[in-house]
């Protein structure tokens, strides 16, 4: 265990697996006090479980991000949990592909539209208010909030999931000059393609090599760092802006993309 979180509490959204767990674990390396939250039981029991086995400090509570009186008193028993909040990761996030078969912008219906938005938008704004009291009592208070590359690069039927992204990259700006007054930075991370579970298993269910061979070269193929990121790698991103060594750093919008976007090589 390192010491640039000096026992920072951080509350982490959708941190049963992926990059939520991977963020929660580094921030937990880093020195920091962490309250991993999901709508996962099972899930989140695990990460805190993976953070204690690393001599780390860490407790669940569940909460769906959509709702947001469980938001409310997620942030209030993260505090009387820890004593106070002083960063917060803004991680839970869908997408309409895992909810739907058509999702493109004229196939989508408004239930799936709906739910992204509560997702991966709206729940921004919720926890943010109501993390508020504590975060202001907090000397170098620090808000992360997930975007993703889509924030700036348009995928197919993905129209809800791209609109709300870039809605994050925004809502991170608006943010970080309201609440400068307070003391608190804010800002957003963009991911690329990361390797998680939820990669995996859409890997492991294609049985012909080649095919896969040629799924896993549309991932990363147009990445100048020729594979895929991991969540290790994006935790160690949000552990430097959830830290005091960002102390001069709000309102950005830091690309983690192996080089995808500026670039956007061709993957035949």
């Amino acid at each position: 265990m390192s010491s640039s979180m000096n026992g920072k509490v951080c509350v982490v959204t959708g941190a049963a697996q992926g990059i939520g767990r991977g963020c929660a674990i580094e921030l937990a390396k880093a020195g920091g006090r962490i309250v991993v939250s999901d709508r996962n039981p099972d899930g989140g029991q695990k990460t805190v479980s993976e953070i204690r086995d690393l001599g780390g400090d860490a407790t669940f509570i569940a909460c769906d991000v959509r709702n947001k009186a469980e938001i409310e008193a997620l942030m209030q028993r993260a505090a009387d949990h820890f004593g106070g909040i002083d960063v917060l990761h803004n991680n839970a996030g869908t997408h309409e592909t895992d909810l739907a078969q058509k999702t493109a912008v004229h196939e989508m219906d408004d239930d799936i539209w709906d739910l992204v938005y509560e997702v991966n938008l709206r729940s921004i704004w919720y926890a943010v208010r109501a993390a508020l009291p504590w975060l202001r009592d907090s000397k170098g208070a620090s808000i992360i909030n997930t975007a993703s590359m889509a924030s700036f690069t348009a995928m197919p039927a993905s129209p809800a999931y791209c609109a709300t992204k870039g809605g994050v990259l925004m809502l991170t700006k608006a943010m970080a000059v309201d609440l400068a007054q307070f003391g608190i930075r804010v800002n957003c991370i963009n991911p690329g393609t990361i390797k998680t579970p939820l990669l995996d298993k859409y890997f492991d269910i294609i049985e012909d090599p080649q095919v896969r061979a040629a799924a896993l070269k549309g991932f990363t193929g147009g990445n100048l760092i020729p594979r895929m990121g991991t969540p290790e790698e994006i935790g160690k991103l949000v552990c430097y802006l959830a830290s005091d060594d960002s102390s001069f750093t709000t309102g950005a919008s830091h690309m983690i993309d192996g080089g995808m976007t500026i670039w956007r090589g061709s993957v035949d």
